[in-house]
């Protein structure tokens, strides 16, 4: 009896039919998940790349505009970046922010972190000119300026810088790791055609009050008596003046004739 079992098993373990089968059961789900995660580490690279390309091409359309920008161009370029990214819904976030390197500005000053460590150069500072966001962010604010200062450029005195940052929420079909990641994406670019970006009720000079020349510039009376003399906005004020009418000063120019004496 003894001897028919050891028979048994040993012709068992010499038996080879169907080790392609039992090997196949073994190695395929290890290859499976080794497939999946190669397949789930390609997707999320190009979809990086994706989002990173829509970042600079929005960034580069906006450092060529020379026209003030308003709330609806925000609104069309995150359509923009919906269609570029190719996706949609509330999980796609977009804040553009445009910063300028002061001499004596108020914001982020050298690169500075407050303890002493600097990182920035000269004696400037970075200021927040204007800020908008889509989505669930929020504008950029000058207190949470500071935290940029590693990602900004170097930039002369006076010069600006377009930031403009995307946020997608990624869901990968092969559940692994987790459930899903934002993809985030960051680019800087300087102005192309104009010094400035300008922005509908930040730096588009509304509500400034307008310093007087002494010439009646803009819509300001001359002071003093050169409303009779003056060649600015309003000198056809004193054209029609009376008081202007009976003077014997005429405005020439520099073209006048040298008077005889």
């Amino acid at each position: 009896m003894t001897a028919r079992i050891q028979k048994s098993v040993s012709r068992f373990f010499r038996d080879t039919k169907g080790d392609a089968s039992l090997e196949a059961i073994i190695i395929l789900p290890a290859l499976i998940v080794i497939f999946a995660i190669s397949w789930l580490y390609f997707d999320v690279m190009r979809q990086q790349a994706i989002n990173q390309k829509a970042n600079y091409t929005i960034g580069d359309i906006i450092s060529r505009e020379t026209e003030i920008l308003d709330e609806a161009y925000i609104d069309n370029a995150r359509n923009l970046l919906f269609h570029l990214a190719q996706a949609q819904g509330d999980d796609v976030d977009l804040r553009i922010s445009v910063v300028q390197y002061n001499g004596n500005g108020n914001g982020a000053v050298n690169g500075c972190n407050g303890e002493g460590a600097c990182t920035g150069h000269g004696d400037g500072a970075y200021d927040l000119v204007w800020s908008a966001a889509r989505g669930d962010w929020s504008a950029l604010s000058d207190g949470s300026l500071d935290t940029y200062l590693p990602l900004l450029p170097i930039l002369a005195i006076g010069d600006q810088t377009i930031i403009v940052e995307t946020r997608d929420w990624y869901q990968p079909l092969v559940h692994l790791a987790n459930d899903g990641f934002d993809i985030a994406t960051y680019s800087f670019t300087r102005p192309r055609f104009a010094s400035q970006v300008i922005f509908e009720g930040a730096n588009d000079g509304s509500g400034k009050q307008w310093q007087n020349n002494g010439w009646g510039n803009g819509d300001q009376d001359a002071p003093g008596g050169s409303l009779c003399n003056n060649n600015a906005e309003n000198a056809d004020e004193g054209d029609a003046s009376a008081e202007c009418a009976s003077t014997t000063t005429k405005p020439t120019n520099g073209k006048g004739k040298k008077k005889n004496t």
